[in-house]
């Protein structure tokens, strides 16, 4: 991809998404996520409906009149997005891939930490950690992202959850609001979710393809694994076959809500042809 199409593609996302976050997910992302507390701005005149146990009175009685503390959100949040890029993510039946869906949901997601003064990371990887952007603030930076969401490719193509979440809980001392973007088409990330679920506050985000939750009557079909390039031969009008892989599909969905809910986090899915906007924001007035 060339640079101005590059450029192109990171200012098409950019309009899009910086209207969510703008319209929609900055007041919704600030009400989910809080501050570390609260600290003293101001005081001011008393108005009609302050609460009373807000009133300075020292300065009440220097004045002869009251006057109360007004307080602000102390915030100086850390955002750090986790983006699954292996092979399986490249996949896609309707009009996009997987992986252009979780680019424009962790730009959302960006934006509105941006529109909050937060400070925005990113760790992409596969089965191994293939790029870390350290947390900082600004536009210029949640563009960089944006461009490395677009444009990256990995060095493998498997996946590994859990190297992942080991790697945040490593380079990132303080609490952070982390989300995880992925298929989640793997297994064995319970154990260390439920460790990094109590230091940080984590969310799964997982994006799926229709065509993925069951296994259409085609006939013999030659199938590619994505993540190993192994190619088999399928016999999909056996119901066997069918069955076991709906099965299979269904496990891995059961172990990605059971792993987020008993590690105290949160987890949402989103189909590809669905519309995230609906389910990011109904997942952000529910934690709310």
């Amino acid at each position: 991809m060339d640079t101005k199409e590059l450029l192109k593609k990171v200012r098409k996302i950019e309009i899009k998404t910086r209207r969510l976050s703008d319209h929609i997910f900055g007041g919704e992302y600030h009400s989910t996520f809080k501050g570390r507390g609260m600290t003293f701005s101001e005081v001011r005149q008393y108005q009609f409906g302050d609460d009373v146990r807000s009133i300075d009175w020292n300065v009440t009685a220097r004045y002869n009149e009251p006057f109360v503390k007004v307080f602000e959100e102390e915030r100086e949040l850390t955002m750090m997005l986790l983006v699954d890029v292996s092979g399986s993510e490249m996949f896609g039946t309707a009009n996009q891939f997987k992986k252009e869906i979780i680019t424009e949901i962790s730009a959302t997601l960006a934006f509105s930490a941006m529109q909050n003064n937060d400070k925005i990371g990113l760790i992409l990887f596969t089965d191994e950690i293939e790029l870390f952007i350290p947390p900082k603030k600004g536009k210029s930076h949640v563009l960089r992202i944006i461009r490395e969401l677009i444009e990256f490719h990995p060095k493998s193509k498997k996946t590994n959850i859990s190297q992942a979440l080991r790697f945040l809980s490593g380079v990132m001392k303080k609490k952070a609001i982390t989300f995880v973007l992925s298929d989640f088409i793997a297994d064995d990330y319970d154990h260390t979710l439920k460790i990094v679920g109590k230091k940080h506050d984590v969310t799964g985000i997982r994006v799926y393809d229709k065509r993925e939750e069951k296994i259409p009557n085609l006939g013999m079909v030659q199938m590619e694994d994505a993540e190993t390039s192994e190619l088999m031969l399928v016999n999909t009008q056996s119901r066997s076959v069918r069955t076991n892989y709906a099965k299979y599909y269904l496990d891995r969905v059961n172990y990605f809500q059971n792993s987020f809910t008993k590690s105290g986090s949160g987890y949402l899915s989103s189909r590809v042809d669905e519309s995230y906007v609906k389910k990011l924001l109904g997942y952000f007035k529910r934690r709310a």
